[in-house]
């Protein structure tokens, strides 16, 4: 099954100061925050192993709504896809859990 969820991160994120002065582009590893805390929504009490895949297709700019898709692969695998609101992709990959409960294989 798959599940999506809606994010933002704000243009005064503390990252954003040195990435890039006066052309803020949102740091991958900020990103990839967001898709855990997305799985988190769905499985608390989860803990991440890694994220064995991930491809940064274009930049994302701070306060760009965009939309967080799960799938699970299996008990312990989870494919993402980040992409905004009108549908341009800028992220995917897949991320490697530990503790989940009841995932259902898509």
């Amino acid at each position: 099954m798959e599940h999506k969820i809606h994010a933002t991160v704000s243009a005064d994120h503390p990252s954003l100061a040195g990435h890039f002065p006066g052309n803020p582009v949102v740091p991958g590893v900020v990103i990839l925050d967001q898709v855990f805390e997305a799985v988190k929504t769905q499985q608390p009490r989860v803990q991440l192993v890694g994220f064995p895949v991930v491809k940064f297709v274009s930049p994302l700019k701070p306060d760009v709504e965009f939309v967080i898709s799960l799938s699970p692969i299996s008990d312990k695998r989870i494919r993402f896809e980040c992409a905004a609101l009108d549908g341009a992709l800028f992220a995917k990959g897949q991320l490697d859990i530990n503790g989940a409960e009841n995932l259902t294989v898509a």
